[in-house]
């Protein structure tokens, strides 16, 4: 028997859809059925997609956000259902990204009594979440959701978390949602785009540095042709390539891990770098040490929706507090009469240097399996990775030619890939989908093989399988040499082409560099969720890095 219609658990469900949302991630959970009873009487709306663990719910939740713009929102049951997805909290904050998270919750007449499964989620995810609460009044249900949207979208993006004691969830819901959430988004001051123009217009080595999200597609093609036509340097943000052709002439490369030596040079005699999004962080500042705040206060520009990242860590030039969109488009506008075109054609060319093959040691040479990819997957394919040295590779050598094209934890989540490609499968279905992942970062989420299966997502995951934990490998032979001192790094795995099977994906074995085209198109064409074992050696722990040379034999 389906609930009354003004229900806290209905007006849930109203203000989703009203929004927009048109999939929920979840683990299902006793303790909000109403929820869910909720969700039955939209499902020619909403999809609900139900995974095997909370953490892969909620990185869908997370990768959808990154994708469309939208709050991912997921919804897990109390206690340990909220604790596992966890993962995907941290990981929006960190990635800047739009979430939202309701957890089911013990009744409001059981709080106090250490109830089962209670847990104070304002407590718990403060510090991960930009908002945790919990519905305490029925009746505000839609001004408490409607401000979660707003929180997530508003500013520098990011998680909120809503716990919803499931007594609450019965009660008369108040007012229905009127119209979506338009979120607040302040622009540049015109003077300020002045200021922009004058300090360009004086600069010898200026740099233009994009990252962070809130980008529309015209935005990053307006400031992305702007650069090429002034023949202004791009570099892109850790794990943000995706946001203008890596083909184009003026492209310098990425900030991150193991970046060009000659781009972080760039960034060194850079005498202007204009910054928008990007928070320049840890990883795209090798540690915080590509950097000088003296230097800063002297050649950096920063625009950032959020104005409390502003000075954080960096003292600057000039700071705006901006939507990166609407800054990028005013700042496309502007004519510092100036033209780069041949520090841009530097730049390009030493970036298409630092994505040529390298050698290695194994059977299997990372650096070409990635370069085939961009040879015949279509531009629009969306390439997902967790976190482990296997990403090296994909970020290096990997061409990203469009927009939204590349779903990657800056948060340095392992686990990650594999649910963000199911999530990017089932919102293009047309689109090519393929997640790169280690073995130990496969297999912390790999069960949700089992919900592509359910659901016909047929994503493709190429498994890159050294028996190790690659980066921890990686830093072990760093500091403590010596074969004798590996510990806790090797891994016993699966036959990753028996265990696809037992799903009901496919699954293909492969060994070699030469075998690697074959086995990718039959992946790609075999019709049903797909697997590709791919054996590397652990000896090519990285590109330019092997384990020998780690231990200075």
């Amino acid at each position: 028997m389906s609930q009354p219609a003004n229900t806290a658990a209905r007006r849930i469900v109203d203000t989703l859809v009203m929004n927009g949302i048109d999939r929920v991630f979840c683990v299902p959970g006793e303790s909000y059925l109403a929820v869910l009873d909720a969700l039955a009487d939209v499902r020619d709306r909403i999809q609900v997609i139900a995974c095997r663990h909370e953490a892969g719910a909620a990185n869908m939740a997370e990768a959808y956000g990154k994708l469309t713009g939208k709050p991912g929102v997921c919804m897990v049951t109390r206690g340990p259902g909220a604790t596992h997805a966890a993962i995907g909290v941290h990981t929006a904050h960190q990635d800047s990204t739009p979430m939202i998270l309701f957890v089911g919750q013990i009744a409001l007449t059981d709080r106090g009594r250490g109830a089962f499964q209670e847990v104070d989620y304002r407590e718990v995810f403060g510090g991960l979440a930009k908002w945790a609460t919990e519905l305490e009044s029925p009746e505000r249900t839609v001004e408490v959701v409607e401000r979660a949207f707003a929180t997530a979208l508003q500013g520098r993006m990011g998680p909120v978390v809503i716990a919803l004691p499931e007594d609450i969830l019965h009660a008369d819901g108040g007012p229905a949602p009127i119209r979506p959430v338009t979120p607040a988004k302040a622009a540049l001051d015109p003077a300020f785009v002045e200021q922009v123009r004058a300090r360009l217009s004086k600069a010898e080595r200026p740099l233009l540095v994009l990252g962070g999200s809130g980008w529309t597609d015209a935005a990053t093609t307006a400031i992305g042709d702007w650069a090429e036509r002034i023949g202004l340097p791009v570099a892109l943000s850790f794990r943000r390539k995706d946001l203008i052709s890596n083909d184009r002439p003026n492209y310098a490369g990425d900030l991150g891990l193991g970046p060009n030596p000659k781009l972080v040079q760039r960034v060194k005699d850079a005498d202007l770098i204009l910054t928008i999004g990007a928070r320049l962080g840890e990883n795209p500042t090798l540690g915080y040490t590509l950097l000088t705040r003296a230097r800063t206060a002297e050649v950096l520009i920063h625009i950032h929706p959020g104005p409390e990242e502003l000075g954080r860590v960096w003292p600057t030039l000039m700071g705006a507090a901006a939507d990166c969109s609407l800054a990028a488009m005013a700042l496309a506008g502007i004519d510092p009469g100036r033209d780069w075109t041949a520090e841009a054609a530097t730049a390009h060319a030493d970036y298409r240097a630092f994505i040529q093959p390298v050698t290695v040691t194994g059977a299997v040479n990372m650096s070409e399996v990635i370069r085939h990819l961009a040879e015949v997957l279509p531009a629009d394919a969306i390439l997902t990775n967790g976190a482990g040295n296997f990403a090296a590779w994909l970020h290096r050598f990997h061409r990203h030619r469009a927009r939204r094209t590349q779903l990657a934890p800056t948060s340095g989540a392992m686990g990650y890939g594999y649910p963000a490609a199911i999530a990017a499968k089932s919102v293009h279905p047309e689109r090519d989908v393929i997640c790169i992942a280690g073995d130990g970062d496969y297999l912390m989420t790999g069960q949700e093989i089992a919900t592509a299966v359910q659901y016909g997502i047929n994503v493709v995951v190429v498994v890159v399988d050294n028996g190790t934990y690659g980066t921890i490998r990686m830093h072990q032979e760093g500091h403590y040499p010596g074969a004798e001192r590996v510990m806790a790094t090797d891994l016993v795995n699966p036959d990753f082409v028996k265990y696809a099977e037992a799903f009901g994906a496919f699954g293909i074995r492969c060994e070699t560099t030469a075998d690697f085209p074959a086995a990718l198109k039959a992946a790609r064409s075999a019709g049903r969720p797909a697997l590709v074992h791919l054996i590397t050696s652990a000896e090519d722990i990285a590109p330019g890095r092997t384990i020998t040379g780690l231990r200075g034999g």
